[in-house]
């Protein structure tokens, strides 16, 4: 096999950073933190293995900016500069590699589970009704919307402080930034909801203010929905004025993915509109990346769906993206990436049409939305358990029973969730 020339080359941002390759990890949530919401050698020990294997960037998974709201127990927190020292070990054990690391800073909104809070904040009072998991949301106030741009500004100067390259700023899946976006959660009659200009107004804050306090040379990232897929929400012409306007802010690297807890995109779960064409080159948002590329300046990756080293390598070589990014395969193949560049593996390994209930029978479409439900977090369990054993130091455990790690994922989240309560009484 020969090496990967488009895979290989360096891209340099913005801010006069430089990517050593095109290869980037997305963020994938963790829930290693210990009790306290703090990093752990486990975090240490996984994003070492992962900076060994070729990625040229690495985004960590969700790290909090308020202890009072996760996306899950098991979230990292960085609110204070308390247990700085943990985050610098991280820092230092993910970039040994000589690959960046940067830090994704979020806030649920009301994506906040109940057994973490039982009111979450979101933009207006409209509740996400899933199994009963969430609580409803108060509508935040002027100073609560102040509070979260100070709390990601802070955050970032952190970040910076401990030693990570950059931080990624999470506004799409259905996350707080998200839910102002969205015409369907922001239901404000204020500057922050109305208009799209007013609805994106807290995210261009929180990006200039990230800014000024970290510096011109700083990486400065930011993770966009394409579309939320659902009527009435976040669509495709949305994002590229969104994506326009936060170019214009001074972003150096523009993430695209989409959906949101109501609408699956992010787990892989494509919507109807997609067209056949790209599915059949496997890059979930391929398709509309090549629209905001059209409008905007700023460096492109795409994460969702690709799994073949060709296509890869003709996306970036069209111009169609910049970096490409990779998640669930770096769970078990955690040196996927420079096994790909020194061709030394033409595809990647692709687990989910294999972890399905009833696969012989409907296959991935199950009228019950129980069997649904099974296979979505049994693949989801899937990764979870494959992330836990690299974090311990083992290699990845490949077995294809969805409902063993739908129930290894729910028992493993039940466990985080009452260790934490213990500690905080």
């Amino acid at each position: 096999m020969t090496s990967s020339i488009e895979l290989s080359k360096p891209i340099t941002l913005p801010c006069g950073a430089t990517l050593k390759n095109r290869l980037g990890k997305s963020a994938m949530t963790e829930g290693l933190a210990d009790e306290y919401d703090r990093p752990t050698k486990q975090h240490e020990v996984l994003y070492e293995t992962w900076s060994r294997g070729g990625t040229g960037l690495h985004i960590t998974g969700n790290v909090m900016i308020d202890r009072r709201y996760l996306e899950r127990a098991g979230n990292v927190v960085l609110e204070n500069d308390d247990d700085l020292a943990l985050f610098s070990s991280w820092a230092k054990a993910g970039t040994i590699g000589g690959n960046h690391l940067w830090v994704q800073l979020s806030h649920p909104g009301r994506q906040c589970p109940r057994m973490v809070n039982s009111q979450p904040l979101s933009p207006s009072d409209v509740q996400l009704d899933l199994v009963g998991n969430f609580g409803k949301p108060r509508p935040m106030t002027k100073a609560d919307i102040e509070d979260v741009i100070s709390r990601f500004t802070h955050s970032a100067l952190l970040v910076k402080r401990a030693g990570f390259t950059g931080v990624q700023i999470h506004c799409a899946h259905g996350y707080l930034l998200s839910q102002f976006l969205s015409s369907k959660t922001n239901q404000r009659t204020d500057e922050y909801g109305g208009s799209l200009e007013n609805r994106a107004r807290i995210i261009r804050e929180v990006i200039t203010s990230v800014r000024k306090a970290v510096g011109k040379q700083f990486s400065i990232a930011v993770k966009l929905n394409s579309s939320d897929f659902q009527k009435g929400g976040f669509s495709l012409e949305d994002c590229v004025k969104v994506a326009t306007w936060i170019t214009e802010d001074g972003i150096d690297l523009l993430e695209i993915s989409g959906g949101t807890y109501e609408q699956l995109s992010l787990f892989g779960v494509e919507p109807t509109e997609v067209r056949e064409s790209t599915r059949k080159r496997e890059a979930y948002f391929i398709e509309y990346a090549k629209t905001i590329k059209q409008h905007t300046s700023v460096p492109l990756m795409i994460t969702g769906g690709f799994r073949q080293r060709n296509v890869m390598e003709t996306a970036l070589a069209n111009g169609e993206v910049d970096v490409i990014g990779l998640a669930r395969p770096l769970c078990t193949q955690p040196n996927c990436s420079k096994d790909l560049i020194e061709g030394k593996v033409n595809a990647l390994d692709d687990y989910e049409h294999a972890l399905i209930l009833g696969k012989g029978f409907w296959g991935n479409n199950s009228p019950i939305s129980l069997i649904k439900a099974i296979n979505g977090f049994g693949q989801v369990g899937f990764y979870y358990w494959q992330i836990i054993r690299l974090a311990n130091g083992q290699s990845p455990e490949i077995t294809t029973s969805v409902l063993r790690y739908f129930f290894k994922h729910v028992t493993n989240d039940l466990r985080l969730n009452i260790r934490r309560k213990r500690a905080s009484r």
